[in-house]
């Protein structure tokens, strides 16, 4: 019977708990085509969507056709796995798709964990705190989809949802399980339909995970899934894949201070193409420049492709396409020159963007991942056997050293 079906927001997502998931012994196969699960094995398995940026209502839809398929299947829980920062507007997409599963699942009080204590990203008194900063006096508030205006979750949420959302706090957490019971057990008997755990490190979201245990639906970044899947999946002793290897590159879709300085890492030892979005030839112009560029490049040393990435740039290319319009250029761009490169080749990719990561998968056909474990440079490492075998890391923009474009290709080598 499966246990735990996990739909996460987006591809990078699905891949970082389920990387983690598989250091834990029990196996987490990542699709990307919503079929349906095959019910063996572990118990588990992990969906990958883009509902992170979609229109509320396309979300929605896909998180209840995923659902459904889950239901099919007997699933004991639904888990819908959002980013730490729990990124979103004011027009969703976490509190409609927390109305969708409350109501399907009669699930009140629904629980929701934000926070990845391990990354620096952690919630206190129900505040989000981004590298020990006030979300909103970080890097994040400059996000060019999703900036966060407002630190307090707790409103935050209750302005995408037509349900009461309160928060439980570290003081009940830390208090012990079944202090933290009670204190959930008093907040739904005042009328609370939504709760919102802090996670102000690992403990919180280790309490907040047995909280859900047996709940038919929740909601949660990284630890609070992880940790889920660890007290519902099965473990067992199946063989891992190992990584491809062959000519490497890499593609920077995301934007901001991290993505440039790994990027600037990047281009002190190899070769770097940056394409401007805002630049008005045709996007099939834009592909073949960069295919143009690294056709005769690709070899024993990788090379990379990137978006440009300072602010001025992405002003510019959000003034002429729209701020989504210009981010799903930049995805439909680079997924192509992905595309291209794999026919050229290339067997082992860094993407760096969450939504980029999506993109790319869909222009190469992938159908399923397998997470590789957690290993020195965290999660995000997995492999693909169809159309082509591929060694990948599909990471988040915002996180890693500034070397990590290196330091991956290597390690899929090393591995």
């Amino acid at each position: 019977m499966m246990q735990l079906g996990i739909i996460a927001d987006d591809l990078t997502g699905a891949v970082m708990v389920a990387g983690t998931i598989e250091a834990a012994g029990i196996a987490a196969p990542v699709l990307l085509d919503g079929s349906a699960p095959d019910g063996a094995g572990s118990g588990l398995v992990v969906y990958a969507t883009r509902t992170r940026l979609a229109p509320a209502a396309e979300a929605v839809a896909e998180v209840a056709r995923l659902a459904d398929r889950l239901d099919a299947a007997g699933c004991a829980q639904v888990a819908y796995k959002a980013c730490a920062t729990f990124d979103s507007t004011d027009a969703g997409n976490i509190g409609p798709v927390a109305d969708l599963l409350a109501l399907r699942y009669g699930q009140r009080p629904l629980l929701l964990s934000a926070g990845l204590p391990r990354f620096g990203t952690t919630v206190h008194q129900g505040y989000l705190f981004y590298r020990g900063r006030l979300v909103t006096e970080s890097i994040k508030r400059f996000d060019p989809v999703t900036p966060m205006s407002d630190p307090d979750l707790v409103r935050s949420l209750g302005r995408q949802t037509r349900a009461r959302v309160v928060s439980l706090s570290h003081r009940w957490l830390a208090a012990g399980l079944e202090a933290a019971r009670a204190e959930l057990s008093d907040l739904a008997a005042e009328g609370a339909e939504m709760v919102l755990l802090d996670c102000s490190d690992e403990a919180d979201a280790a309490t907040g995970a047995r909280l859900a245990r047996d709940d038919r639906a929740t909601i949660g970044s990284d630890p609070h899934i992880v940790a889920l899947a660890l007290l519902r999946g099965t473990r067992s002793e199946e063989t891992r894949p190992r990584p491809v290897d062959g000519p490497g590159a890499v593609l920077v879709g995301s934007v901001g201070p991290v993505a440039r300085a790994q990027a600037a890492a990047f281009a002190a030892e190899d070769p770097v193409l940056i394409l401007d979005i805002a630049d008005d030839r045709p996007e099939p112009a834009l592909v073949a420049e960069a295919l143009d560029w690294a056709t005769g490049r690709i070899g024993e040393r990788p090379l990379a492709v990137a978006t440009r990435g300072e602010a001025e740039a992405v002003a510019q290319a959000q003034a002429r396409y729209g701020a989504m319009g210009a981010a799903r250029r930049a995805e439909r761009v680079l997924g192509a020159v992905a595309a291209g490169l794999v026919a050229r080749g290339v067997r082992r990719l860094v993407v760096s963007g969450g939504e980029t990561s999506g993109a790319v998968a869909t222009a190469l056909g992938i159908a399923r991942v397998r997470a590789l474990p957690d290993g020195a440079l965290g999660g995000g490492f997995c492999r693909a056997e169809a159309p082509v075998p591929l060694s990948l890391l599909l990471k988040p923009g915002k996180l890693g050293a500034d070397t990590i474009f290196h330091d991956a290709l290597a390690s899929m080598r090393d591995r």
